[in-house]
């Protein structure tokens, strides 16, 4: 009893607080309307959702921010940095679309389609043939402008237009099903047509592909990435995130040279690396080796007394095995509530068998189960269902990686790591974090390519090259926004910092300061700092936070 009790009291909104229920509001209708405007590249959809944000830019603007509570002004403001970046990455989205569009002269024609059927408009079978006819004859000469001028064409356009193509089919596909077989009429004027179309769309979709094997990814460019740095309260430039990157590094390779010697491998780390490579269980047995390390970890931190573990956190957590299709993307463990494990399968030939074992090796799991399960990613969401929920919209990778990175960092320090294998199983990863900072900014930064990107964390990290191919190819072809990659050291390091400054300071315990940022729940950690400093939290706060160093 007296558990649920002090549960009941950490999780108490203020009866004063206006802004919970306002922000789940928002989160409603905007979902509300995303499944209403599920037609992509329409003209209705770009106004209707720079409307929908304009008129809650003016709710927000309406509230007296003065008379405003403390945690309701921490909303205020995260929910109006919310809407900023919403109308931007909008607004960037549109310009996209444009610059593409030379290559998709069909997709207006399609995109009406849709957005009648949505507006629950009849359908006029036969001009909708005559539509489907004519977007056809725009697709090929797009096919041809494509064929001719490729070279002279934006990787980045091409890229977009791919993406856009597959896409549009798709939602062209659900439009032919909702009325195919139903209307006769339809049927009728309209099989032949579709069928035309959809079959010469397929084939231009995959002629925007790049050739099998490579990467397709679309740099956003500095200006992009300084916007999102901006929203994310990030006081840095990608130059200077860079270089911090770049010295942690340095750093790591300190650490490794040290393991190596005590493994008798003088200062040759790789050396050393390879033999911790070779270290993995049997077939079979990955699973026993999860658990077991779980709970290793689970009993460290509540030895130390470094955060709350609920018992059912403890106790609700599950595993599944990762197919070999999925390794091409995510090579390594995924976690939260099902850790997902990485672990060759009799459907790999025998080389990705071999890389997936090196990789997936005893010191590298037990560095990654942590960061997945308990006190990482599962106790994370675990919280994030049970305290504040409604700020689970303000998502950012630098809190969401940066808790993990930072529990990493303090296990480190904390001496977790008690043999060579142990430490150098945590450098590795380390390393890795740092290597993402470089090549996923020097990418959208246009100073990498991707081949250059897997070629850094072989040559500079130690990946297997499948391994290597697979993060490279999630970074950039797996819907992560262009900061993603960057945030599990960049956020490290932010909620390193700001332990350091409350716990290192004396102002807060471990466990309190960790408990603190689980029951805040999600936001920019520049602002989370705020709340739990007690600084103010003026209307048109600033963030120069300077953390690195």
């Amino acid at each position: 009893m007296t558990a649920l009790l002090t549960i009941a009291r950490a999780s108490r909104i203020s009866a004063k607080d206006r802004m919970p229920e306002l922000i789940s509001r928002f989160r409603s209708d905007r979902n509300c309307l995303e499944r209403q405007l599920a037609v992509p590249y329409s003209e209705v959809f770009w106004t209707r959702r720079e409307s929908f944000l304009q008129e809650w830019r003016g709710a927000l603007e309406a509230l007296p921010y003065d008379e405003l509570s403390r945690n309701d002004r921490c909303d205020w403001r995260l929910l109006s940095g919310l809407l900023d970046a919403e109308e931007r990455r909008l607004s960037q989205e549109r310009r996209r679309f444009a610059d593409a569009k030379i290559l998709l002269p069909f997709a207006e024609r399609l995109t009406d389609l849709e957005t009648r059927r949505r507006r629950r408009e009849d359908i006029d079978a036969q001009n909708a043939a005559k539509q489907l006819d004519h977007a056809l004859t725009e697709l090929r000469a797009a096919k041809l402008r494509l064929d001719a001028d490729r070279d002279s064409l934006s990787p980045t356009s091409i890229a977009d237009a791919a993406d856009a193509a597959l896409t549009l089919r798709e939602m062209l596909k659900e439009w032919f099903a909702f009325y195919s077989g139903y209307d006769p009429l339809f049927t009728w004027w309209v099989e032949k047509p579709f069928q035309a179309l959809d079959s010469v769309l397929e084939q231009y979709a995959v002629s925007l592909r790049p050739a099998v094997g490579e990467i397709l990814g679309a740099p956003v460019g500095r200006a992009a990435l300084c916007d999102e740095l901006r929203y994310a309260q990030v006081a840095y430039t990608p130059e200077e995130l860079i270089a911090a990157a770049r010295e942690d590094m340095l750093s790591c390779r300190t650490e490794l040279r040290l393991a190596a010697r005590a493994m008798g491998c003088g200062d040759d780390w790789r050396a050393a690396l390879e033999l911790v490579k070779q270290d993995h269980v049997a077939p079979g047995e990955q699973p026993a080796l999860v658990r077991e390390l779980a709970n290793e970890a689970i009993a460290y931190v509540e030895a130390e007394n470094l955060v709350t573990v609920p018992d059912l956190a403890r106790e609700c957590w599950q595993m599944e095995m990762m197919s070999a299709e999925r390794q091409k993307i995510n090579p390594f463990f995924t976690g939260g509530e099902t850790i997902a494990i990485s672990f060759p399968t009799n459907a790999m030939e025998h080389s990705q068998k071999e890389m997936s074992l090196r990789g997936n090796n005893r010191y590298f799991a037990r560095a990654t189960v942590h960061h997945e399960l308990i006190p990482g990613h599962h106790l994370q969401c675990f919280c994030q269902e049970r305290y504040r929920p409604y700020r689970r919209i303000f998502y950012t990778p630098f809190w969401v990686e940066g808790w993990t990175l930072h529990g990493e960092m303090l296990l480190w320090e904390r001496g977790f790591a008690r043999t060579p294998q142990e430490k150098i199983g945590m450098l590795f990863w380390r390393q890795h974090r740092c290597a993402r900072v470089i090549f996923s900014l020097g990418f959208h930064l246009e100073e990498m390519t991707a081949d250059e990107c897997i070629e850094m964390l072989v040559s500079e990290v130690g990946h297997e090259r499948d391994n290597a191919e697979a993060e490279v190819r999630r970074s950039f072809e797996g819907g992560y926004d262009p900061l993603y990659q960057l945030a599990y050291l960049i956020g490290g390091m932010q909620m390193h910092s700001l332990h350091r400054e409350l716990v290192h300071g004396g102002h807060m315990t471990d466990r309190e300061f960790h408990d603190a940022v689980m029951h805040e729940n999600c936001m920019p950690i520049p602002t989370l700092r705020a709340l739990l400093t007690g600084d103010p939290l003026e209307r048109d706060f600033d963030v120069d936070w300077k953390f690195l160093g």
